[in-house]
């Protein structure tokens, strides 16, 4: 299986969307010129090219296509070549307004934007394949091609009734019979009970709430029917070129796919990463976007989109300061990023986008974002032979999981200020201030390779997932648990005692008699530290250690924090501080240890192959302190006892032969 080493040659690839279709052919001579300015030697091209290359129905006009790839071949750039089907032209919504999409309240989604298709519809499907095939066939050979992007950003959500038709065969393939969907959604609640398979339909606008059970189904068949669209084309293009590697965008922590499924059906896992240059957790962000898709990609990651300055769909729309675009490209490099990319090469100056940076901006090659652009690609070019290919070790792995996510965002939910990517993202910073490496991964997944696992917060849990807690538990392995966990089964239905009684064994927990959701700036007192978002009545059953108990109020003596050997339950969220002291603790017990000791505060250490990445997300310069002699490979200058980091300063160090 042809996979991102094939492409990458051993080098960083880097680069990003070109689209030189909105511009006039004489430009694309000067792009060139500045392409190999900047270093870039990977362009992604074609993405919403549709209309270009099939302006009516059936027609093909691939000259322009011809020409393109040509001239990048002929200076050395490579082609990550996209099928252009997520943006379907004008004349397919209007030829076949049954290709649209549907609102949840049956409202038509017009064209005019983009990812306007519903992924169930066979003459949308029809045309996709078609014009996939013929790509494929006339590029299989041309040696500018190094790998397939499929369509972009699969986001699209549909509920019409070619949708509805292909829900039901879906749910009769899950459950085979109507008493088995019945028993399974729960529908004795409500007069909910089907008599036939055309009456169940997608959980459209309703009265009141919906079936919690049909809406978790709904979102595994969205998945599964998006992944549909996506294993076509991908098998059209891998018979014409088995040996090159296929990948389409993930878009960072959405809930809409279910990352994990999709990223076994990818040679190459890729990802659109856009903090927000004003958060002050945004390098932390960051490197939790990265430690995921590094997880799914078991391995090396591209980043297919990153913005060089600012983004255009955000309420206030900040730039990055000088520096901050180079130290959180290198921060993805560290984590494991062998493709560093853009949206996109040049901005726009017309269209939706025409506020979204470019590499080369609206200021051109003189301005601020272009130098920084090569600046990083000529560094890049200085060490990604020491960098590709290499592993990035983690102690730690955060489980996540999509099944779970889906059940945690039904209405009717004890609190709807409970947030699971925001737990998500809590849990990893309080890891990464403390400079422990972290890896995530599915419930189900083999655990037996981690020290320590963290579970922010997983209301559904499978038989199967809470089995392999139980047993990494059992086998030694250190386990922390976040609130409001194992309640439901993969049918959403709520287990007896307030949590699964495997769970509840392996915590020291007799019963969960009430959970005690809290207000938005509301706190509960815990012997030691301050709770928020949650807290939980439970009964002890004898066996665990109460860490800490709350403090006054209805819940006075009970226990926020148990802890039966090495199994943690924390019933509460602590405060950042008091989390990152408890995360910590219990790290250490387990033997995990920071990549670096001591490190001055905003500096992160990672370690990947035989390096050593020191990244200063403060804008004050610090010193690093380190035992031995290493070389910085980025300036090729010798460290003794410590290294230098100016604002947004980056390292990659190299240990010194004696």
């Amino acid at each position: 299986m042809p996979s991102l080493h094939d492409a990458t040659r051993g080098r960083i690839l880097f680069g990003g969307d070109y689209n030189p279709e909105q511009w006039p052919e004489e430009v694309w001579a000067d792009d060139v010129r500045l392409m190999k300015e900047a270093g870039v030697n990977s362009v992604t091209v074609g993405v919403f090219s549709w209309a270009m290359i099939e302006p009516r129905p059936g027609a093909r006009e691939f000259g322009w296509l011809d020409r393109l790839l040509d001239l990048l071949h002929t200076h050395g750039i490579g082609v990550v070549l996209a099928t252009p089907t997520s943006s379907p032209p004008p004349w397919m919504g209007a030829l076949h307004p049954e290709t649209l999409p549907r609102a949840e309240d049956g409202s038509l989604v017009a064209y005019g934007s983009r990812q306007h298709f519903c992924p169930s519809s066979p003459v949308y499907r029809h045309y996709a394949a078609a014009l996939t095939e013929d790509l494929a066939a006339r590029y299989a050979d041309h040696p500018a091609l190094t790998v397939w992007h499929i369509n972009n950003e699969y986001c699209t959500h549909c509920w019409c009734d070619e949708t509805a038709a292909h829900f039901r065969r879906w749910l009769a393939s899950r459950y085979t019979t109507l008493g088995a969907l019945d028993e399974a959604w729960g529908t004795a609640f409500w007069s909910q009970r089907y008599d036939s398979w055309a009456e169940i339909l997608p959980p459209r606008r309703a009265q009141y709430l919906r079936n919690p059970a049909q809406e978790l189904d709904f979102k595994r068949f969205t998945s599964d029917a998006l992944m549909e669209c996506y294993t076509a084309e991908r098998d059209i293009v891998a018979r014409h070129t088995p040996h090159i590697p296929v990948t389409t965008n993930f878009m960072p922590l959405w809930s809409g796919q279910d990352a994990w499924a999709w990223a076994e059906q990818e040679d190459i896992v890729s990802v659109d990463v856009y903090p927000d240059p004003a958060d002050p957790h945004g390098g932390q962000y960051n490197a939790m976007l990265a430690d995921m898709t590094r997880s799914q990609a078991r391995g090396p990651w591209m980043v297919m989109e990153q913005a060089a300055g600012t983004v255009n769909w955000r309420p206030v729309n900040h730039p990055k300061p000088d520096g901050l675009n180079r130290l959180w490209s290198w921060q993805a490099v560290a984590r494991g990023a062998d493709a560093l990319c853009y949206f996109q090469w040049r901005q726009s100056r017309q269209g939706a986008e025409k506020f979204h940076s470019g590499m080369l901006g609206h200021a051109g090659e003189h301005g601020r974002t272009f130098r920084e652009v090569k600046r990083i690609g000529a560094e890049l070019a200085l060490t990604g032979g020491e960098v590709s290919g290499t592993e990035v070790p983690a102690d730690v792995a955060v489980l996540h999981d999509w099944d779970a996510w889906w059940s945690s965002t039904q209405d009717g939910r004890p609190s709807s200020l409970l947030s699971y990517p925001e737990l998500l993202r809590t849990w990893h910073r309080a890891l990464w201030e403390e400079g422990i490496g972290t890896d995530f991964t599915r419930p189900g997944a083999d655990l037996s390779a981690y020290r320590m696992v963290l579970v922010p917060q997983l209301q559904l849990l499978s038989d199967a997932a809470t089995d392999n807690l139980v047993a990494y538990v059992r086998g030694g392995g250190t386990l922390v648990c976040g609130f409001f966990t194992g309640v439901t089964d993969v049918d959403d239905r709520i287990r007896p005692g307030g949590m699964d009684s495997r769970l509840r064994e392996l915590f020291g927990i007799r019963t969960v008699h009430e959970w005690w959701p809290l207000d938005a700036e509301a706190t509960v007192e815990c012997h030691g530290f301050r709770g928020t978002l949650w807290s939980e009545e439970l009964e002890p059953d004898g066996s665990a250690e109460t860490v800490a108990a709350y403090t006054g109020g209805e819940l006075d003596g009970l226990p926020a924090v148990l802890r039966k050997g090495t199994a943690w339950y924390v019933s509460t969220l602590p405060e950042p501080r008091a989390l990152r002291d408890l995360l910590g603790r219990a790290a250490a017990g387990a033997g995990v240890r920071p990549v670096v000791e001591g490190l001055p505060a905003g500096v992160e250490a990672v370690r990947r192959g035989a390096l050593l990445f020191l990244l200063n997300h403060g804008r004050s310069p610090v010193r690093v302190e380190l035992t031995g002699r290493h070389v910085d490979l980025l300036t090729a200058t010798g460290c003794d006892g410590g290294v230098e980091l100016g604002r947004y300063g980056v390292a990659v160090l190299q240990e010194a032969s004696a």
